[in-house]
């Protein structure tokens, strides 16, 4: 399936695609065009529009394109619910919602001007995402084992998450 989008990507564009190659479309291809040409993309690719103007997978009130695909898609994972919190505050600049949000913005800032073109930011943005994810997966099951985490010195704490994560 082929994906359009703005060029020129930042966070909400490079976390949507490692967000779809994830949980949605394994074998997706994301086409990075100017506003103004995704719609004639849309129609002469049949590919489907995000985190632009007026589209369903858009921003729509507080929220990005990245929670409006996890919406679409029933994306569940509470991992993933947790991650869009971070994209949220970095693409929305509301640290608020999450203090990781304007770091995430920094280092897609820092991708996206050294990156020879978008599809190159999206490939060198995927392991600061499966780090991110990776992440989050460790801060619920730190929060649904705190009591036994906290009687474990850090190299049992490490193995036990490390475990966890495999599971």
């Amino acid at each position: 399936m082929k994906w359009v989008t703005r060029e020129f990507v930042h966070v909400d564009r490079t976390a949507c695609p490692w967000l779809i190659k994830r949980f949605v479309d394994s074998k997706a291809e994301f086409i990075f065009v100017p506003v103004e040409k995704i719609t004639e993309v849309v129609k002469k690719e049949k590919a489907t529009p995000f985190d632009a103007p007026g589209v369903e997978l858009g921003h729509h009130g507080e929220k990005c394109s990245f929670d409006a695909i996890i919406e679409k898609y029933n994306i569940n994972d509470p991992a993933v619910l947790e991650l869009a919190k971070i994209v949220r505050a970095a693409d929305t600049n509301k640290p608020e919602i999450a203090s990781e949000g304007p770091g995430l913005d920094a280092v897609m800032t820092g991708i996206s001007i050294l990156a020879k073109d978008d599809h190159e930011a999206i490939e060198k943005a995927k392991p600061v995402y499966d780090a991110l994810y990776n992440n989050c997966r460790m801060k619920l099951i730190r929060e649904k084992h705190e009591a036994e985490i906290e009687k474990m010195d850090r190299k049992q704490r490490r193995e036990f998450l490390r475990k966890k994560l495999v599971e």
